[in-house]
């Protein structure tokens, strides 16, 4: 089977005992439940919006039936949209808890009890307290807490109806005839049709991130001996991922995944919430749009520089591993002799390399390089900060660096970046020794586990002090 090609079967055309081998290529998943989802959302914030709305009206008819005072109304209208910005940033809306309907309700009276409390606060430093009856915002925030209980619990117990399907997407991952469990799946797939977790290979990872790519959760029932390596691949996928362990039924963990037929362990999670992503998607694009605004003069005169120095194109353009262990192609400015360029990293640059031009030594020495990666990063491809992205023939040791460590792949969950936590701890150039990626290994763990964006602020301004660094050569 060609590199990226596989077919997949919809669970309605599978019987419980039926596996489909997908051995034929071209039909790749665009699932329709990516549309149904925004469309469960966006129902879910109406119905919200309409349970606050309605508990403070409704909390104001009997003291202002004969009046035009509007106190209320613009409580409400405050209340509002602040719930939707800090519902947004509790998960309210995310796909784990818009599937268990009491989840649903607590992040939501969450959301109400904060918002509610923060307009109080702000009409007691106001002092427009006379501007509001106590009793209609009391009686009112009772009201809207309890219609929106209601609203929740019966929207999320019948979203597949209200929006017209299923809005969340599974895919079930049959790894070597393993047996079907129960549970609702969008679709089955027979894994050792395309991918094998003991063989570390950077294209089967890409296949396997392109195939589950748009799922919300990855489900994969295995023999126990290959659980292990399973939970290895999958940590990396920047989707929730389980595995089935039929053997835990038993013990009645309390950590449980979604297919509660079968008890499964969440081996992997995004690092990043839906609003975490947005916060840093537009940190990115700020900083990438000034960054090429006042760099474009340099970027400039390094082309020309680049291309008046050596024969052969201005730009070099190298497959890297990105989020979710996708490849993607990332720019530098070329730096080498055509002649001597390495397309898959299999030889890291040394000190005094003889590959490197003169002009390439000046711009690696100063990182000017790197400076087209901010084309990377509008493209959605990196980050201004995260792990930096490596070439699939990089080595330690002469190991490749998958080999070194088992860990390797988890730094993936995220989108590389231009700078990152290991760079301003001077882990940079060459690894000549297997400690040499280990220590980057773990700073990349670490800043997945702590992310934050005051984080991302703090390795921007500590970058400055190792753009010239010993090891840049």
């Amino acid at each position: 089977m060609d590199d990226g090609d596989a077919q997949v079967v919809e669970r309605d055309t599978l019987s419980d005992h039926q596996m489909t081998d997908f051995h034929t290529a071209g039909v790749h998943w665009r699932p329709r439940s990516t549309v149904l989802q925004l469309r469960a959302k966006l129902y879910l914030l109406c119905i919200d919006a309409i349970a606050i709305f309605v508990g403070f009206m409704v909390a104001a008819i009997p003291r202002y039936a004969l009046d035009l005072d509007t106190g209320w109304l613009v409580f409400a209208l405050v209340v509002i949209p602040l719930y939707a910005l800090i519902a947004s940033n509790l998960d309210a809306y995310d796909t784990a808890n818009l599937q268990d309907p009491f989840r649903a309700i607590r992040r939501g009276l969450q959301a109400l009890v904060l918002a509610a409390g923060c307009v109080l606060l702000a009409v007691f430093y106001l002092k427009s307290g006379t501007t509001f009856s106590r009793l209609t915002i009391g009686f009112g925030s009772a009201l809207a807490t309890t219609f929106l209980g209601v609203g929740r619990y019966f929207t999320v117990r019948h979203l597949d109806q209200i929006v017209g399907g299923n809005p969340f997407s599974s895919i079930l991952l049959c790894d070597r005839g393993a047996a079907i469990p129960p549970g609702n799946f969008s679709m089955v797939m027979a894994a050792e049709s395309y991918f094998d977790p003991d063989e570390h290979d950077p294209h089967s990872y890409d296949r396997l991130a392109t195939l589950i790519a748009s799922a919300d959760r990855v489900v994969v029932t295995c023999a126990p001996e290959r659980r292990m390596a399973w939970a290895q691949a999958l940590r990396g996928a920047n989707v929730q991922s389980e595995i089935v362990v039929p053997e835990l039924l038993e013990l009645a963990p309390l950590g449980l995944g979604l297919n509660r037929d079968v008890p499964t362990i969440i081996v992997a999670t995004g690092p990043l919430n839906l609003m975490d992503r947005c916060i840093k998607r537009t940190f990115d694009l700020g900083i990438a749009a000034v960054a090429l605004v006042c760099l474009t003069p340099v970027m400039i005169l390094t082309a020309l520089a680049v291309r008046f120095n050596s024969p052969g194109p201005v730009l070099f353009k190298q497959v890297r591993i990105g989020r979710g262990n996708q490849m993607f192609r990332m720019y530098k400015f070329r730096s080498m002799y055509v002649r001597e360029l390495d397309g898959a990293g299999h030889r890291s640059t040394s000190r005094d390399d003889d590959r490197v031009t003169a002009v390439g030594r000046f711009i690696r020495r100063t990182s000017i390089d790197e400076l087209p990666q901010l084309l990377n990063v509008f493209k959605g491809d990196m980050s201004i900060v995260g792990p930096r992205p490596h070439a699939l023939g990089s080595r330690a040791a002469d190991k490749l660096f998958w080999e070194v460590d088992q860990r390797y792949w988890g730094r993936h969950a995220t989108k590389p970046g231009l700078t990152g936590l290991a760079q301003i701890r001077g882990y940079r150039g060459a690894t000549l020794v297997e400690d040499d990626l280990k220590n980057r290994l773990l700073a990349d763990l670490e800043y997945l586990e702590n992310w934050s964006i005051w984080r991302d602020i703090k390795i921007i301004f500590l970058t400055v002090r190792v753009i010239l660094h010993r090891n840049a050569f």
